[in-house]
C-alpha cells in the first residue's frame, strides 16, 4: 500500500472515531467518508439514503467484484484516553468499523490510482450492530449483478496480523426474542382470582436447557435469557402481566427456527393452561453467514502470493454479522485479521482499533480485486 495512502486513512479513522454515530444515525459519518472519496478519488459515487456505494469503472470489465465496510458504533461510553477519543458521551467505535471503513477507503485509493481488469464496488453500509444494514443494502447484489462480495472484521483473540478464513459457517444465526404475557391482577392475599404469568415464564425458562439440548442438535444452539421483567415493587397486588427477553442463537439458521418454534409452542401451551394472552416480538435478527469455499480459496491464494500469514478458522465465531444477507444471493466469502491474542476484546471499555490492520486488510482486498 502507498505510504500516502496509508496515511491518509488513518487520519481518516481517527477523525471517523471521534465522531461515532448509533446504528440509523450516521447522518455525519456518511457524508464524511463521502467527502473523503470525492477528495481523493474519481470514483462514481451513489448515494442510496442511509448508505452509499463507489465504483471503480474498468475498461475491461471482466466482473463485478463488491467489498463491504460498515460505519456504525456503539453505545459505549469511552473511557480510554485517546487524542481522537469519541466526542460524544456514551458513544464510540469499541467494534472498530471506523478501521473497517477507512480500510475500504484505502482500496478505492490504490484502485482509483492503480486500476483494475473488474469493475469494483465499495460498499459502505449502515446499522450492521442491529442487523438492519446489509437487509437494505442487498439492492446493490440485484441491481449491479454483483458476481461476488467480501468483507473482514478485526479480531481480538486471534495472532496479530494474521489472516483467518473458513469454508464453512463464519458467524452464527441469531435474534432478539421477547415473549409478552398479560393476564389479570388481583390482591396479593387473593391469588387464586387473578391471573399471574410468573408460574408459565418460569415453565418457558426452565425448558431452555432441553430445548438447546448439544444431542438433538447437529451445531451449537443457544439461548441466553437476557431480562426477565414480571409484575411492579407492589406487595399487596399479585402480577398480571411480564415479558422474558432472550436472544436466541444457532450455528445453522434451520436450527435456531426450530428453537424459535419450540420456545412459540411452549409460550402457548403455558399460557393456555393459566389463562394468558402471548405474543411475540423479534429484533436485531442475523443470517447465518456461510462462505462459499471458492470466494475463501481466493483469500488463501493471495494471502500465500503476498506473504500473509493465514490461519484455518475451526469454528464459527458465535457472535452474528448482517453480511449473510449478501451471501444469500451471490458468492462471498467474510475474513477476519488479528488484532493480537492480548488485544482488549471487541465491544469493550478498552478496546480501540489497531491502525496498522488497515494496510493487511487492503492489500488483501487488492490482491482479491484480480481474482
Amino acid at each position: 500500500m502507498e505510504k500516502n495512502n496509508l496515511e491518509k486513512v488513518i487520519r481518516l479513522r481517527h477523525e471517523l472515531h471521534e465522531h461515532p454515530e448509533l446504528s440509523n444515525y450516521e447522518v455525519w459519518t456518511k457524508q464524511h467518508v463521502i467527502q473523503f472519496l470525492e477528495e481523493n478519488t474519481n470514483l462514481e459515487i451513489v448515494d442510496r439514503g442511509r448508505w452509499f456505494y463507489a465504483v471503480y469503472h474498468s475498461p475491461i470489465g471482466k466482473r463485478n467484484v463488491a467489498f463491504r465496510a460498515d460505519f456504525d458504533a456503539l453505545p459505549i461510553e469511552e473511557t480510554i484516553d485517546l487524542p481522537y477519543g469519541s466526542k460524544f458521551p456514551g458513544v464510540s467505535h469499541k467494534c472498530g468499523h471506523d478501521g473497517h471503513s477507512a480500510a475500504l477507503c484505502g482500496l478505492a485509493l490504490e484502485i482509483n490510482q492503480k486500476g483494475s481488469d473488474n469493475n469494483i464496488f465499495f460498499l459502505f453500509q449502515h446499522a450492521e450492530e442491529t442487523g438492519d444494514g446489509a437487509a437494505e443494502c442487498t439492492e446493490l447484489i440485484k441491481e449491479e449483478n454483483i458476481d461476488e462480495i467480501f468483507a473482514w472484521h478485526n479480531m481480538s483473540g486471534f495472532k496479530h496480523n494474521h489472516v483467518y478464513v473458513t469454508d464453512k459457517t463464519a458467524f452464527c444465526a441469531s435474534k432478539g426474542m421477547s415473549i409478552y404475557m398479560e393476564g389479570l391482577p388481583s390482591h396479593a392475599s387473593e391469588p387464586e382470582k387473578g391471573k399471574n404469568p410468573s408460574f408459565a415464564i418460569a415453565k418457558i425458562i426452565d425448558a431452555i436447557p432441553g430445548f438447546i439440548d448439544p444431542a438433538i442438535n447437529q451445531g451449537i444452539v443457544l439461548c441466553t435469557v437476557v431480562q426477565v421483567d414480571i409484575g411492579a415493587k407492589a406487595f399487596g397486588v399479585s402480577a398480571s402481566n411480564g415479558v422474558l427477553r432472550m436472544t436466541i442463537r444457532a450455528l445453522y439458521e434451520e436450527e435456531m427456527d426450530r428453537l424459535q418454534q419450540n420456545l412459540e409452542n411452549m409460550a402457548r401451551t403455558e399460557a393456555e393452561k393459566y389463562g394468558l394472552s402471548v405474543r411475540f416480538e423479534y429484533q436485531d435478527e442475523f443470517p447465518e453467514t456461510v462462505n462459499r469455499k471458492e470466494s475463501s480459496d481466493k483469500v488463501r491464494q493471495v494471502c500465500r502470493e503476498k506473504g500473509i500469514p493465514m490461519v484455518e478458522l475451526e469454528e464459527a465465531y458465535r457472535a452474528s454479522e448482517d453480511f449473510g444477507h449478501y451471501t444469500k444471493l451471490t458468492k462471498g466469502s467474510y475474513f477476519f485479521v488479528g488484532s493480537g491474542e492480548d488485544h482488549p476484546n471487541l465491544h469493550s471499555f478498552e478496546y480501540d482499533f489497531k491502525d496498522d490492520l488497515i494496510e493487511t486488510a487492503v492489500e488483501v482486498f487488492k490482491g482479491l480485486t484480480e481474482k
